[in-house]
């Protein structure tokens, strides 16, 4: 089975695995602390019983079909080595991903193959509605694979979002957990392994240079810092042992492995030998395997050009319109994207004029801008302290956020969440925030990473959209609850549709407002700094990849035009650049969203029910948005006829 394509912060290390899994991982980047063995093989597919009522054949054929969807996810899971680590199993934890073109195309072909034996042994019109959309999103998901896969060279294996010379440290500190001994030896092995496993990346990379698929010269110097990053410090650069100076991956195993000895899993002997292997690990595989990475990328970035969009590309215009229509599930055209773009920019900024009359404030709405960037009340020191703080605030609104919940909403997710700020290993180059699931198992709670490098990059009047956002009623709400559904199989679960959960999460810095939140003028000024960020999204990022805008009129259209700092319009147009299209899909969600249930209120009137229309919108998990407008039609359609 397909699984899904990835959100906010993990689409790294997928990229250029397989088909069928780079869409599962929607659920970013999930740890936990796994089990040791997959879940058992699915026995031989039983043949329909003999069943005369109709109803008990339907029951059966739909039981039957979510068994085959099962069967399939764990064969697609045992040939994803590092996807079972972000699902918590330990099965081949000491091993990496083959990213290999060679196995793009296998995974393609069993893809094809799963879904011809799909309609070879069940009947569609025997199936439940639940078993139907299965069977619906199951072709989706291949429709969307072939469209995509003439293009599974495109994408940059090396750039400052999801180059993989920092999701590989990402994912050893954040996925791979640390409980046992052979924990700590399957680390030591991927060490060993990531020779082998950027080998290939370079390889990819290399074979997209040769035709004419290069990242744009800014995202060189990222990549540059990020690696030589990784081999600073013990024992690349230095030579004290102690742990004060480690680089990264030994300063992560010393930690890991020293809280095996205090919990007396293992001895200080067993410890030291551990943390000896593992220095040779670094030495001998780590160290010339980034020094590698770093030739390579310093020859490919003496003829980088300055040229950003995709239209430079080969094939650039159709790859354009596949990125838009797999990240909005929609038909619409670049124009018609830039077009809605212009009009949601203009109508907000009315909204915020009223915001500035509000608090008294002179001058025009550039000049008020400016004065949201510059002036220091909106801004925490950018000392450890000042990020003590922000983070404690946003769990402090978190928490407010839980208990007034249940006047909006009838499911909660069992998974709790917390905030931390994003690894100073990564933090320069990483997004501004993210969030990555909780563990299935329950292990380990869903995370809201901020980014917390430059704080005047990071605005207090923003902190509770923000939150809200990728926290609660957000992406925590809605994934939580997506993996928590029973009776649909794993590749809903944990797949998804950047236009339904990046929509939600948009949706969800507008319900608090609903709720009495953003009380301060400021605060709703922050959420409509928030919504306008996105509504510039679909005119800069069309703007770059379809009207051959350059970054400095990409960036200059969003300091005219939101009040975020200049720091915080650099990085967001350097990653709309290297991921055409995703940006769009934000607003283009929350807008179907919205539209759906004002359409719902209006012939509901007062049978209306908002914490029902949330239901309906998370029952399914994740869906395109033609079939998320399908259920809700539906669902009108039940509460009229009752």
């Amino acid at each position: 089975m397909k699984i899904a394509e990835i959100t906010v912060e993990s689409e790294v290390f997928m990229r250029r695995t397989s088909t069928a899994i780079a869409a599962l991982l929607l659920l970013g980047a999930c740890q936990s602390e796994p089990s040791d063995t997959l879940p058992p093989p699915v026995a031989e597919m039983p043949p329909a019983p003999a069943i005369q009522d109709r109803a008990e054949i339907v029951a059966a054929e739909s039981a039957r079909l979510n068994q085959f969807f099962e069967d399939k996810f764990q064969a697609t899971l045992s040939r994803n080595p590092m996807y079972q680590t972000y699902l918590g199993v330990k099965t081949d934890y000491d091993k990496w991903n083959d990213v290999s073109d060679e196995n793009a195309v296998r995974e393609m072909e069993i893809q094809r193959a799963d879904m011809e034996e799909m309609k070879t042994l069940f009947d569609y019109d025997l199936l439940d509605d639940q078993a139907k959309l299965s069977w619906r999103l199951a072709e989706y998901e291949l429709a969307q694979a072939e469209a995509a896969f003439p293009f599974r060279h495109h994408s940059y294996t090396f750039d400052q979002m999801r180059g993989v010379q920092s999701s590989i440290p990402a994912f050893l500190v954040n996925q791979h957990g640390v409980t046992s001994l052979s924990d700590a030896e399957a680390y030591v092995s991927r060490l060993e392994g990531i020779s082998a496993y950027l080998d290939q990346h370079i390889e990819n990379a290399e074979y997209s240079a040769s035709l004419g698929i290069k990242p744009p010269a800014f995202a060189y110097a990222y990549v540059l810092n990020d690696s030589k990053g990784v081999i600073t410090g013990y024992p690349f650069t230095s030579d004290v042992s102690d742990g004060s100076e480690d680089s990264p991956l030994m300063k992560d195993f010393r930690g890991k492995v020293t809280k095996l000895v205090e919990a007396e899993t293992i001895g200080q002997s067993q410890a030291d030998a551990l943390l000896s292997d593992a220095v040779a690990a670094l030495t001998s595989s780590v160290g010339p395997a980034y020094e590698n990475v770093i030739t390579v990328m310093e020859a490919h970035a003496e003829t980088a050009t300055t040229d950003d969009g995709a239209w430079k590309l080969p094939d650039g215009d159709a790859y354009y319109a596949m990125r838009l229509n797999q990240m909005t599930t929609t038909g619409m055209s670049a124009a018609e994207i830039h077009q809605l773009g212009l009009d949601e920019v203009a109508r907000i900024h009315g909204e915020m004029r009223g915001i500035m009359a509000q608090v008294g404030y002179e001058g025009t709405l550039k000049e008020f801008f400016e004065f949201m960037r510059t002036d220091e009340q909106f801004y925490l020191p950018n000392t450890e302290e000042g990020r003590e703080a922000y983070l404690s605030e946003a769990r402090h609104q978190i928490e407010l956020m839980k208990e007034d919940l249940p006047s909006v909403f009838n499911t909660f997710p069992k998974a709790d969440m917390i905030v931390k700020a994003v690894e100073p290993f990564r933090q320069k180059s990483a997004g501004k925030a993210f969030y990555s699931r909780p563990a299935p198992d329950g292990s380990r709670p869903g995370t809201y990473y901020a980014n917390l490098y430059r704080m005047q990059d990071m605005p207090t009047y923003q902190l509770q959209a923000l939150a809200f956002h990728e926290g609660i009623p957000g992406h925590h709400m809605q994934i939580a609850i997506a993996q928590e559904l029973e009776g649909i199989p794993s590749f809903r679960k944990y797949g998804g549709y950047t236009a339904f959960s990046e929509g939600w999460g948009l949706y969800s810095e507008y319900l608090p407002k609903e709720m009495g939140y953003y009380s301060d003028p400021y605060d709703d000024f922050g959420r409509l700094a928030m919504e306008i960020w996105r509504a510039a999204r679909l005119v800069v990022d069309t703007g770059i990849h379809d009207k051959k805008w350059t970054r400095e009129q990409a960036i200059q259209y969003l300091l005219d035009n939101t009040p975020n700092p200049e720091g915080d319009a650099k990085k967001a147009i350097e990653r709309y650049i290297v991921m055409p299209g995703q940006a769009t899909a934000y607003k283009i969600g929350m807008i179907k969203i919205l539209e759906l249930r004002e359409a719902a209120r209006a012939e509901l009137g007062d049978a209306f029910d908002i914490a029902e229309f949330h239901d309906v919108v998370l029952k399914d998990g994740p869906v395109p948005l033609s079939i998320l407008e399908e259920n809700v039609k539906t669902w009108v359609a039940s509460k009229q006829e009752a």
